[in-house]
């Protein structure tokens, strides 16, 4: 089955954002094997790094303010190609001070959701959506209208 890991810095401290996660958690099972990684925060980014370098595997994709857009269409095909190539998938969302340099190097691509800002647990909850709306996608769904 398709792994895809998701790689995020700071734990989700509230119940309706776990609920939430787990959620669309259990509804990506029937599309792939989601391991979801919480790392600790710590006092810089660069101290974060070495963490988030170690959980990264496969095709790593970051969130990031600089990142380019996409259209749901367009990230649904950019997930069957990484699926389909027979990669694991890494998507990493970094703490609210962002991400170090050294991981944005190491990735294949930096995505952005939006120029506005967003909370940083709800992002969670954004990107496990648009990865349940890729799947729904790629089978044909009625869910993507």
């Amino acid at each position: 089955m398709f792994k895809v890991h998701l790689v995020c810095v700071g734990k989700l401290k509230e119940r309706y954002w776990r609920e939430a996660v787990a959620e669309y958690s259990k509804r990506l099972t029937r599309f792939c094997d989601l391991d979801i990684r919480e790392l600790p925060e710590r006092a810089s980014l660069s101290e974060e790094a070495p963490d988030i370098l170690r959980a990264a595997k496969g095709h790593i994709v970051a969130l990031a303010v600089e990142g380019k857009g996409c259209p749901s269409e367009a990230l649904a095909k950019k997930v069957a190609a990484v699926r389909d190539r027979g990669e694991e998938l890494t998507l990493i969302i970094g703490s609210s001070c962002g991400l170090a340099p050294e991981v944005k190097a190491a990735s294949k691509e930096l995505l952005s959701f939006s120029e506005m800002t967003f909370p940083h647990q709800l992002m969670r909850v954004i990107l496990l959506e648009q990865l349940y709306r890729s799947f729904m996608i790629l089978s044909n769904s009625e869910y993507h209208k």
